[in-house]
């Protein structure tokens, strides 16, 4: 399937991702530092030559609002707000460090950095939050402009792209950038 343009934004580092806390559908705020990152996603964009029809969406998690309202800058008030973009559910993991995580199922993070989220006791598992990307992908009508989290851009670059979870797992990552896909190219601005 043919997908339109897409630049995609994590939200800044939150305070839980300073302190290896899985946030989920869970939320902390931005550090001054996710602030900054914030900022210069903004500065990236206004570099950048968006499409004159780009639409703007954004995760309803205050952590990915609080990063649009300072990347987005005047386009932030009309941003979408779509509950398909928010991060992936893992359910009685949600608020939980990695170690404490590997504490409760030895060697589970050793699956890979998305594959554990399969075996969160409650989440959503990566076929729901595949789904819910697909659904989000295929109402687009043109180019779009996401501020979203780190493992559901994963997901939507890769779903994109055409890959599987270690495809996924192996694309970059990182916060303060922006990741492009324009016709099956995944490339990176910062």
């Amino acid at each position: 399937m043919a997908y339109p343009d897409l630049f995609i934004l994590r939200h800044g580092e939150s305070e839980w991702n300073r302190e290896g806390r899985m946030q989920g559908h869970l939320d902390s705020p931005l550090t001054p530092k996710g602030e900054g990152q914030a900022d210069r996603q903004g500065v990236l964009l206004g570099r950048l030559d968006l499409p004159a029809d780009a639409t703007f969406w954004v995760s309803p998690q205050p952590r990915a609002r609080a990063t649009a309202d300072r990347a987005l800058g005047a386009f932030a008030a009309s941003a979408h707000v779509d509950p398909r973009l928010r991060e992936i559910h893992l359910g009685d993991w949600d608020g939980m460090t990695r170690k404490a995580i590997n504490a409760a199922a030895p060697g589970i993070l050793d699956l890979g950095l998305m594959a554990w989220m399969d075996h969160a006791p409650g989440g959503e598992g990566l076929e729901g939050l595949r789904a819910r990307v697909t659904d989000w992908l295929g109402a687009l009508d043109g180019p779009a402009v996401v501020v979203t989290h780190g493992i559901t851009s994963r997901m939507i670059r890769g779903t994109v792209l055409g890959l599987d979870v270690p495809g996924m797992e192996a694309l970059p990552g990182g916060q303060g950038i922006i990741y492009r896909v324009k016709d099956g190219i995944h490339s990176l601005i910062e």
